[in-house]
């Protein structure tokens, strides 16, 4: 029995030094676009092998002892990134976020991947110098498209981050139709709940609750985020239930704890009643108070809610007098610890979904803080790999955002800068780098209408 054990051990190691798919020999890089170069090494390097949710175990990983390996690489390599998109993006010559692009030049450039117990069995796939530099001339390419329009200076222009714009264009008509229906509690079943009343604009766009109370005075069942700079997200909402605003603008008046708003047809008739504000409407919508219309002119209010021109905005367009040592410490901390490699882009944040506690268990230390939906991602997708996996937050004005995280449990930003650095990094600040790291996250409060962005007291 021990002698056919060590056979088949044998047989599975064979095959997987093999390789999940046939890795050729990557030392000679075709001739192509940037993209393609990329594309090439990527591939090559077997990246889809363990960080793609459509690669499938070989027909080996049934083996003994190498099948365990092989299957708990594929899991591991899954829960850091999904590299899918990314892929599929390249293959489109649709643009690639910037979390995918930190994510890959931290990988590459650190060394990291392909790993060493993976380079042991698949020898082949080594990333070579010249690779390595194939993948750093994508990124700035694709950075390039990203930040085109950001104003950023040449001299960081292949930071993982830049500024926000001044402005994403609007319709004036409906953006001051849009703000009326933000502040109005019409869209509620019993007129007293408005999308202000949990986002509110003179404080950052949050309640300063751990989760908010909507119509009855019911709880929800997970924080709020700001509503500021959601132009920015890739998706929205805590899941990524919805892709736009208008999707997100339409989920809480049908929701029965926040709003309650039973119908549009309801609504609709509850904002008929304010006849000036329905004349005006209609010059705008000459059909009325539609869904498709109401949830149009909240997203384009909502497109005005952004907050350039910070202190690091101001340091990113070539002001270098606008950052202190102590801030300018704080973001080589910041990148250093790799908290760039998910807060990235302008929003720094709100790109992509990771697992809250990659490097340690965050819910079990973290215990019962009350009815809060821990599920992430997974409450959409229904796929078990997306437990726990929650959006991004943009860091953007973070400072005037607490309570932080999905569960609202921490009030303090420096103890959210040491939980991230321990769940999520694996690392342990001092105390004298979290306040560096803090000074910077300080530096991210932005304007609002030409003004630093505040909480009224």
């Amino acid at each position: 029995m021990k002698k056919k054990i060590i056979i088949a051990f044998c047989v599975a190691v064979a095959a997987w030094a093999a390789g999940y798919v046939i890795v050729g020999n990557s030392s000679d890089i075709p001739e192509g676009s940037t993209s393609q170069k990329a594309l090439y090494v990527l591939e090559e390097a077997g990246c889809v092998m363990c960080h793609s949710k459509n690669a499938k175990p070989p027909f080996y990983a049934n083996f003994p002892i190498a099948g365990s390996l092989v299957k708990a690489d594929m899991q591991m390599g899954l829960r850091s990134y999904d590299i899918t998109d990314t892929v599929g993006a390249i293959k489109t010559g649709a643009k690639v976020s910037s979390t995918d692009l930190a994510k890959i030049e931290y990988a590459v450039d650190d060394g990291t991947m392909p790993p060493l117990r993976f380079k042991i069995v698949h020898w082949k796939s080594n990333i070579s110098a010249a690779e390595r530099k194939a993948v750093a001339n994508w990124i700035v390419a694709e950075r390039a498209k990203l930040n085109a329009s950001s104003g950023i200076s040449k001299d960081f222009s292949n930071e993982p981050v830049w500024p926000i714009p001044r402005s994403l264009g609007a319709d004036a008509a409906k953006v001051k139709l849009g703000s009326i229906l933000y502040h109005h509690t019409a869209l509620s079943g019993d007129g007293t709940v408005s999308c202000a009343t949990c986002h509110p604009l003179d404080k950052a766009g949050v309640d300063a609750l751990q989760t908010s109370t909507g119509i009855r005075k019911q709880k929800g069942d997970i924080n709020a985020p700001t509503v500021f700079n959601a132009a920015f997200n890739a998706k929205q909402f805590w899941d990524g239930r919805e892709d736009t605003l208008e999707q997100q603008a339409g989920g809480p008046p049908m929701n029965p704890v926040e709003m309650d708003g039973v119908s549009w047809e309801k609504i609709a008739k509850r904002l008929e009643a304010d006849s000036a504000f329905s004349a005006e409407f209609k010059k705008v919508y000459p059909d009325g108070f539609t869904q498709k219309n109401i949830t149009d002119a909240i997203a384009a209010f909502e497109r005005t809610l952004i907050t350039p021109d910070s202190p690091f905005d101001r340091y990113l367009k070539g002001d270098k007098g606008a950052l202190t040592q102590e801030e300018l410490k704080g973001y080589e901390l910041f990148k250093q610890a790799n908290c760039a490699v998910c807060h990235s882009g302008e929003n720094l944040g709100g790109q992509t979904f990771e697992y809250m506690g990659l490097r340690r268990d965050y819910f079990k230390d973290r215990g019962n803080v009350g009815k809060i939906n821990d599920k992430g991602r997974y409450s959409h997708t229904k796929d078990e790999r997306d437990m726990h996996k929650f959006k991004t937050p943009t860091l953007r004005n973070v400072a005037l955002t607490a309570p932080y995280f999905h569960d609202g449990s921490t009030q303090s930003l420096r103890q959210a800068v040491e939980i991230m650095a321990k769940y999520q990094r694996g690392v342990s600040l001092s105390d004298a780098e979290i306040d560096y790291v803090v000074k910077f996250l300080e530096s991210l409060t932005g304007e609002y209408n030409g003004k630093k962005l505040e909480v009224k007291k």
